[in-house]
């Protein structure tokens, strides 16, 4: 079983990665601060909401097989109960990177979808933020890492 490190790598060295959940209200969603941020690191990002046409000016696809060339993996920023439905549609269109994006609380994360998304052979990291790893992670970011890694609360990956 590889680290969540070592998976948090592979994700991060993709270059097009969709941000499943995004908000068309942007204050205090954690999927917009992810979409903002990677996209300002220069990852070809793109939103997914089923109710968006846009979202932070930018075009919103209303699921994951709407973007046009595909994506090398998916941040999932929903409610843990939509969670299944995007690691599904992972799995039907041969997307094998998927993080479960977790930050104070509950997340995405639904344990029964990592379980099934890494049956279906998808690498799949349940909890913390992608923003935590890499070379550019932020100060902030860094911390809750540590945080993450000190009260044992780290993500699981696989």
């Amino acid at each position: 079983m590889t680290t969540v490190a070592e998976t948090a790598a592979d994700f991060l060295a993709q270059r097009r990665i969709a941000v499943a959940g995004v908000s068309r209200q942007a204050a205090g969603h954690g999927g917009n601060a992810v979409y903002t941020t990677l996209r300002q690191r220069g990852y070809e990002v793109f939103a997914v909401n089923p109710n968006a046409d846009t979202v932070e000016g930018d075009p919103c696809y209303h699921s994951l097989a709407d973007i046009p060339g595909g994506v090398d993996g998916v941040v999932v920023a929903t409610s843990p109960a939509a969670t299944a439905s995007v690691v599904d549609e992972c799995v039907r269109l041969g997307i094998r990177r998927v993080w479960m994006h977790r930050s104070f609380g509950g997340g995405s994360v639904d344990d029964a979808a990592a379980t099934a998304g890494r049956a279906a052979g998808l690498a799949v990291i349940a909890g913390a933020c992608p923003l935590m790893y890499g070379s550019q992670a932020d100060l902030g970011h860094r911390c809750m890492r540590w945080v993450l890694g000190f009260t044992g609360s780290r993500p699981t990956a696989g």
